[in-house]
């Protein structure tokens, strides 16, 4: 867990120090600033409520969107959600007495399928950009991330700066901030359908790079991990996740209370040492 700690705590001071800018063709929406405030990313007050909470306590379930998103949401050998975001979903789920029931989206239609009633709330490491707060009411921001440059170990040195990667194919998760960074840097890029899809893309030397978060960097690329061979270089930006749930929805105030707590009596900061997460946590 140290060995995970260091290297979280090391893709966070290289993407804090790292910096790009640029612009795109793409059709992909423009990434966050860095200063997404409490304001921004919680409800809209002249918005009419929606009564969420009586839904799910009716339902006795909490129904999250998620993608499989090492260290956050993924699947252990019995076939069970775990990960930062899922455990910290089973928490909330169980403190509305109710239970957490995890549903895999299309990224992309993520507003669509809450829009639609499908889910209650998207919570997977959810970039707070202009986009996402447009489209949907969001928590308070709880984890910083960044998106980095993914690229074969045995190229990382060629490949330390914007400029030196301007050339490559990118594989990008389609809807995602990585494909916002991609689109702003000007990047060339191939939308696939998860960030773990575009690692493979790379393993099997069918893109040149990708970006992801540097959080599933941490956990999923370099010694110790399913892809020893590849490793993170350049930094794009700083960015701040939050959980997203529909307009007016009253989940929103019953979230950020529940990060407070959570966050003071130091459960937070437990379920994240599982995940190697607790240097990238958010004061609530």
């Amino acid at each position: 867990m140290f060995k995970k700690f260091i290297k979280v705590a090391a893709a966070m001071t290289m993407c804090l120090c790292l910096t790009a800018c640029g612009a795109g063709n793409g059709e992909t929406s423009s990434n966050e600033s860095n200063d997404v405030s409490v304001e921004e990313s919680s409800s809209d007050d002249s918005a009419a409520t929606v009564e969420d909470m009586a839904k799910i306590k009716d339902n006795g379930k909490l129904v999250i969107g998620i993608t499989d998103f090492e260290p956050m949401d993924y699947k252990d050998d019995n076939g069970d959600w775990i990960g930062f975001d899922a455990d910290m979903a089973k928490a909330f789920a169980e403190s509305l007495g109710v239970d957490a029931e995890f549903v895999e989206i299309e990224w992309d239609n993520k507003a669509l399928e809450l829009d639609s009633g499908s889910i209650d709330c998207v919570w997977n490491g959810m970039t707070l950009t202009d986009e996402v707060l447009s489209a949907m009411d969001c928590s308070n921001a709880y984890c910083n991330n960044s998106q980095v440059v993914i690229v074969p170990k045995d190229k990382a040195d060629d490949y330390q700066t914007v400029d030196s990667v301007k050339e490559l194919n990118f594989a990008v998760e389609v809807g995602s901030a990585g494909a916002a960074e991609a689109e702003n840097n000007g990047l060339n890029y191939t939308e696939v359908t998860s960030q773990a899809n575009a690692l493979m893309e790379v393993a099997a030397g069918t893109s040149d790079a990708a970006i992801i978060d540097s959080l599933m960097a941490a956990a999923m690329v370099g010694e110790g991990t399913s892809y020893e061979n590849l490793t993170y270089t350049v930094g794009l930006n700083d960015e701040k996740y939050g959980v997203g749930f529909r307009k007016g929805s009253d989940l929103v105030a019953a979230l950020n209370d529940f990060f407070k707590t959570s966050y003071e009596d130091g459960s937070m900061t437990k379920i994240a040492e599982t995940y190697g997460v607790q240097a990238a946590l958010i004061e609530q």
